[in-house]
């Protein structure tokens, strides 16, 4: 049998391409996978894990955000671990550039004087190298009209410092970021107003103070990134997502390959039988066959996979060069696994056809193949099986929010649509084609004439184009859902806001002016003291926020009887706790609120009219609460709007920077996602146009006999495009109608246990584009077959065995 087995190898080799083509794409795609997480989280270390990317623990609090660190345990287990310790964290302080007041809550950072620990990147000058020098991030610089050279006094009475700015600086992490960063004896000084979040640390822990807990850069990371998310870690989701589909897609791919390999050679099988081959060799030989081309296409697919892998991340950086993906390192573990993937989906999916072989009987195969019926009673009960367990997980999963369950439950459902295919897809096709011309109803007649075959040849596209609607409408749905949660978290993009005089209507003007302001409302209110806040606040109400707001103005409707106060814009100094009631007082007149808080619009107070009508006769324009254009750079706006606001003694918030910085972690999925779509796309045609060449060869004597009784080649050729873009449609229509429902089930399962008030999405025009895509991809993957099948002359297509 070894003489066989090589033999078959020689004589087979070319049909064999096709199923190697799905088993190097299938394992590509996983490698593929492997080397866009590992960019993803490598951009996500460069950017928000910045400070801990050469720690190997970070201590944090446990009950994080509800619950802090004290800052003199910290900063005591910081200075017991010296040089292996960096804490994190910031002093909110007043800070002055000679006569003129920057700001009375300007934050310093520490920066480390070792190159280990330092994540800020230098834009100018140098780093602060001892006490007496600052650096300050480019963004603050910009909006503070400072530069190299400056001297600034920091803190007030007996703890104000005198520093010198020496260097300009990035800060990639937004949660770490400050405005200045000070070395730590410095920061010391102001101990008493210090924050610290996290300390970074290398080697051994030791005891941890009180309430804290220490986790791998990593996880920490994705605690952090996840927060936003209600917990749920979207990347890891999203590769189990593709892991699954890619596994389910090569399995199906080369399944259905071999299925037509072992079928065109049932006759040699069947003579080999008759010589005295065993059945074990038979089979024994076959699947050593297919171990041969799981080995080579595996490797062949590895190595592909980690070119494309690369070059998919170095086309996302050329893209989108905000979107902060990382050097991907090459992830070993996903390579073996790539490679022991593929040589064990090419034997399981060969395993099928090969007891096929063995079933049939020497003179059974050695006659013509009357195939198995469809639609007898036992190739329905499967697939109808197969939906109902598969709808009833898919309804336990969007219960308990189980993402298993899940992929389980798609996976029965679109199993049972596959099955079920043979009855399916012909009368579909016979639909379809019914009120064309001839050509196309002779096409059609052919398809639905072979049910199986037919079915065959649109699994692969119909796999393709349900994972494309199923993950372009997910997207939309998550992307769209996630957007307005951090709408809700940060509703202003700019608030300038003035407790000392009324803004005048040129200052307005002057401000819609300003490049990069989309749209600019004021806000109208008077100054009033709220009872356990030091200064007096602007009490404000906006029933026209809806029109600059991320969130549609939800966070200015506020009941009569109660004061929503930004707690980011107060910090430590917010007092007063959600529920509590507070005097507020303006001029003779005050009233008794209850305090609910919220964040993103600065150091103002948000009441009812009614509640501000108590309050004041001759409300005020107090604030500018202002929309940024789309790609507007908020340093430069921020400045632009700080000169204006300077003269008048407004503050500034600029919430578009922590927009920013959210959207490009957001970017990384985004463009991850689209990636490995884009690799599944391509599994889907590669496996269209192999069943479509492989269903060409398999009838060739059928083609023989068209043009025998007068079909030209002309007509030939165009039967064969009508019948790809036949199958393509009826593929694409039940795919759409599948990702539409699976993304349904997906943003019940996965998404609003997320984001609670997250809502159904479909990207209409997205979902239009496909449409059109796959009606084009089924006709070009025809092409070359019909070519191939119109060049065939009849007098040799009938000799052909």
């Amino acid at each position: 049998m070894r003489a066989v087995f090589l033999a078959s190898l020689r004589t087979y080799s070319r049909r064999y391409v096709a199923a190697a083509v799905a088993v190097t794409v299938a394992v590509a795609f996983v490698v593929v996978v492997g080397i866009l997480t590992s960019g993803a989280r490598s951009g996500l270390m460069d950017g928000l894990g910045a400070p801990y990317r050469n720690a190997e623990h970070v201590v944090s609090p446990e009950g994080w955000p509800s619950s802090e660190l004290d800052p003199a345990a910290v900063i005591a287990f910081t200075e017991r671990h010296g040089e292996n310790a960096s804490a994190i964290g910031r002093a909110t302080l007043p800070a002055h550039a000679g006569s003129r007041k920057l700001s009375d809550t300007t934050t310093v950072g520490p920066i480390a004087t070792s190159q280990v620990w330092r994540w800020q990147e230098l834009s100018s000058g140098r780093f602060p190298s001892r006490t007496g020098e600052a650096a300050v991030d480019v963004y603050a610089a910009l909006a503070e009209d400072l530069a190299v050279g400056d001297r600034i006094t920091i803190g007030v009475g007996a703890a104000a410092s005198d520093v010198q700015v020496v260097g300009l600086v990035e800060s990639p992490s937004p949660p770490a970021q400050a405005s200045m960063y000070v070395t730590w004896p410095q920061l010391l000084l102001w101990r008493d107003h210090l924050h610290l979040g996290s300390v970074a640390v290398r080697g051994e822990v030791g005891p941890l103070p009180e309430g804290a807990k220490a986790l791998s850069p990593e996880a920490f990371t994705a605690e952090r990134l996840t927060h936003v998310q209600n917990r749920v870690d979207s990347l890891s989701v999203m590769l189990l997502l593709f892991a699954g589909i890619a596994l389910f897609v090569s399995i199906l791919v080369i399944a259905n390959t071999f299925s037509i390999l072992f079928a065109r050679r049932l006759r040699d099988f069947a003579l080999l039988r008759c010589v005295g081959a065993t059945r074990r060799q038979v089979v024994r030989s076959v699947r050593r066959e297919a171990a041969v081309v799981g080995v080579l296409a595996s490797l062949t697919g590895t190595l592909v996979g980690v070119g494309l892998g690369h070059g998919l991340i170095a086309v996302i950086d050329a893209l989108a060069s905000a979107v902060p993906m990382g050097a991907a390192e090459l992830p070993v573990p996903w390579l073996l696994g790539g490679f022991a993937a593929g040589l064990a989906v090419t034997m399981v999916a060969s395993w099928l056809p090969t007891r096929r072989v063995i079933r049939v009987s020497p003179l059974a195969a050695l006659r013509p193949d009357a195939g198995v019926d469809a639609r007898t009673r036992t190739g329905l009960a499967r697939p109808a099986l197969l939906l109902v367990i598969g709808l009833a997980l898919l309804g336990v999963a969007m219960d308990r929010s189980s993402t298993a369950l899940m992929l389980a439950g798609g996976g029965s459902v679109f199993a049972g649509v596959l099955l079920s295919g043979p009855v399916l897809v012909p009368r579909l096709v016979r639909i379809a084609g019914a009120p064309l011309g001839p050509t196309v109803r002779l096409a059609a007649e052919n398809a639905a004439h072979h049910p199986r075959r037919t079915a065959t040849t649109t699994a692969s596209l119909l796999v393709g184009v349900t994972l494309t609607i199923a993950v372009l409408t997910g997207m939309a749905t998550w992307r769209t859902s996630l957007n307005e949660q951090i709408g809700r978290d940060h509703p202003i993009d700019i608030a300038l806001t003035s407790p000392t005089r009324p803004l005048t209507t040129d200052l307005l003007t002057r401000i819609r002016r300003t490049p990069g302001v989309e749209r600019a409302i004021p806000v109208y209110g008077a100054v009033a003291q709220v009872a356990g806040l030091h200064d007096p606040i602007p009490v404000v109400t906006a029933p026209a926020a809806g029109q600059v707001a991320r969130d549609g103005g939800v966070f200015a409707r506020v009941e009569p009887g109660k004061i929503r106060i930004d707690a980011d814009a107060f910090g430590k100094d917010l007092t007063p706790r959600p529920g509590d009631r507070v005097t507020v007082r303006a001029g003779d007149r005050r009233i008794q609120l209850q305090v609910a808080v919220g964040t993103g619009w600065g150091p103002a107070g948000v009441v009812a009219p009614e509640t501000l009508a108590t309050l004041t006769d001759a409300p005020e324009p107090r604030a500018v609460w202002i929309r940024a254009s789309t790609g507007a750079d908020p340093a430069r706006l921020g400045a632009d709007l700080d000169e204006l606001a300077d003269p008048v003694g407004a503050t500034i918030e600029n919430g578009l920077r922590t927009w920013e910085s959210l959207d490009q972690q957001l970017q990384i999925y985004t463009w991850s996602a689209l990636g490995l779509l884009g690799i599944a796309i391509v599994i889907a045609l590669i496996g269209i146009a192999n069943t479509l060449g492989l269903s060409v060869l398999e009838r060739a004597r059928e083609h023989a006999m068209l043009r025998a009784l007068g079909l030209t080649r002309g007509q030939l050729r165009r039967m064969l495009a009508a019948e790809a873009v036949l199958l393509s449609l009826v593929a694409t229509v039940l795919g759409t109608v599948l990702g539409v429902g699976f993304a349904w089930a997906a943003c019940e399962t996965i998404v609003k246990p997320a984001l609670r008030d997250a809502t159904m999405h479909i990207p209409w025009l997205s979902l239009g584009v496909v449409v059109l895509i796959a009606a084009l991809a089924g006709l070009l993957a025809a092409v070359l077959p019909a070519r191939r099948a119109a060049r065939v002359s009849p007098v040799a297509g009938l000799s052909l065995d």
